[in-house]
């Protein structure tokens, strides 16, 4: 049975983010709003969460995992970025956006795509998010709260705990979540290329 915290949104309680790292740390499985719809996330290390979030998902080994950073500087630690592509990523993180970037050795290689050696990146503008990500000290795994039966990512709190309570070991609750998924943008070629139109602006890539 899943645990269930109502986290404020503007001042997120420390008591219940420390009690989410824990979960994460021990290896479990959180689902978390974010800034575009709810995400299933575990921290790197912990393959056990990693095949339940697929199986959530429905998702194979194809299916590759997003790393959520707190900022630029942790991104760079998992991706090889130029200077343009910093100026690009300065100027549009935190936001709606999952980037392709190439990958550095840091990312384990099941975890980059299996020819590029790329990987998916993203920023999240999201106190509850930010706050996580700062007490384990380290990314998350992340993949959109989407399950097979349904038509729509879950984007409801209660509907998830309804549906995932024996799947997952945390929900998280912060009230209102936006729903939709994030803008996926591939900054490995010379121009920005758009993999998914979301909620995040195309505008600054030339791609609007």
């Amino acid at each position: 049975m899943s645990q269930f915290f109502n986290i404020n949104l503007d001042n997120p309680q420390p008591r219940l983010v420390g009690l989410t790292a824990d979960i994460l740390r021990d290896g479990g499985v959180i689902a978390y709003p974010t800034d575009s719809g709810y995400a299933l996330g575990c921290m790197i290390g912990h393959s056990d969460a990693q095949t339940r979030i697929r199986q959530i998902r429905g998702a194979d080994e194809q299916h590759l995992f997003t790393l959520v950073c707190r900022n630029l500087s942790e991104l760079g630690n998992y991706a090889i970025v130029s200077n343009s592509q910093f100026r690009l990523l300065k100027a549009n993180t935190p936001g709606a956006y999952t980037f392709i970037l190439n990958a550095t050795r840091e990312v384990p290689r099941k975890l980059q795509h299996p020819k590029r050696n790329t990987v998916g990146l993203r920023v999240p503008q999201h106190t509850v998010v930010q706050a996580i990500l700062e007490a384990i000290d380290a990314p998350l795994l992340s993949m959109t709260l989407y399950v097979p039966d349904a038509d729509n990512p879950l984007s409801e709190a209660w509907e998830i705990r309804d549906k995932l309570e024996r799947s997952v070991d945390l929900v998280i609750d912060v009230g209102h979540c936006v729903a939709g998924a994030t803008s996926v943008i591939n900054l490995t070629e010379d121009s920005p290329v758009l993999i998914r139109a979301g909620l995040g602006d195309l505008i600054p890539f030339g791609l609007g």
